[in-house]
């Protein structure tokens, strides 16, 4: 009866799984913790469309966003680029919430411009192709007394993604930043400026997915699920047959014909 080698097959089985488990245990780090669940769905979305496989944490104190150790410095690039975690903004009714003292006038002004500001640069970080944007404001003040009171102006910063119409939202933004602080409705334009930054590009590399514990491009997604059921199955089927050459064996010689006639 022809020898079946059954340790051959065990090692190519075994030589499999040692492969899977030294690729599922790469080190993990921690790229941003205690973020909030929007913020690292859309910093796990950007990541995978750039090339840098992540995944998702939440715990209560937030989520995190984990990478592979050796994607650390293409990930901070790739989360720059794109002005992620987003600067969490102040709204008006926070900075102006009433805790302990009573405020001075001055105090009480400049929270409000801070708090101005904020709610400035939350609205204007919602246009898309903003990656992200500063406003300082300033307001109406007399310096001295029988001095001319100071007008009111406004300097915007905008760093914003290729395909951003700077022609087509310059009016736009300074219409709304001017409705929006007093005094400056009725002011000539330049007392509103805005500057325009390009964002660093970062290329665009694969996507990646998971199957199993293995890391792979989307892409071969499919493929690799397809190989790996196969060397499964043969595995199996191979160790099956062994284990019944070895329980069996007559019926195996009478099955391949090899008893002699």
């Amino acid at each position: 009866m022809p020898s079946i080698n059954l340790s051959k097959h065990l090692k190519c089985f075994f030589f499999i799984l040692v492969l899977l488990c030294l690729t599922a245990c790469s080190r993990k780090i921690e790229l941003q913790t205690n973020v909030l669940e929007n913020d690292a769905n859309e910093m796990v979305g950007v990541l995978l469309k750039s090339g840098v496989f992540a995944e998702k944490k939440t715990s209560k104190e937030g989520a995190t966003v984990i990478v592979s150790e050796a994607d650390i410095g293409r990930a901070m690039s790739v989360l720059t680029a794109n002005g992620l975690p987003r600067k969490q903004t102040t709204g008006l009714g926070e900075v102006f919430k009433k805790e302990g003292m009573i405020s001075t006038p001055l105090e009480e002004r400049a929270r409000y411009i801070f708090g101005l500001s904020q709610e400035l640069e939350k609205t204007l970080n919602q246009i898309d192709a903003v990656v992200s944007a500063r406003v300082h404001v300033v307001l109406p003040e007399r310096i001295a007394p029988g001095e001319p009171i100071m007008p009111s102006s406004a300097s915007i910063f905008i760093k914003h993604k290729k395909g951003f119409d700077i022609d087509l939202m310059t009016p736009r933004i300074r219409s709304m930043v001017s409705t929006s602080i007093p005094g400056l409705s009725d002011l000539q334009k330049d007392k509103i400026s805005i500057i325009f930054v390009d964002s660093q590009e970062v290329k665009i590399g694969l996507e990646w997915t998971m199957v199993g514990p293995v890391r792979v491009d989307a892409s071969s997604a499919g493929t690799l699920q397809a190989i790996l059921m196969s060397l499964f199955l043969f595995a199996g089927l191979s160790l099956a047959f062994a284990i019944f050459c070895l329980f069996k064996p007559q019926q195996v010689r009478k099955i391949l014909k090899l008893d002699k006639k």
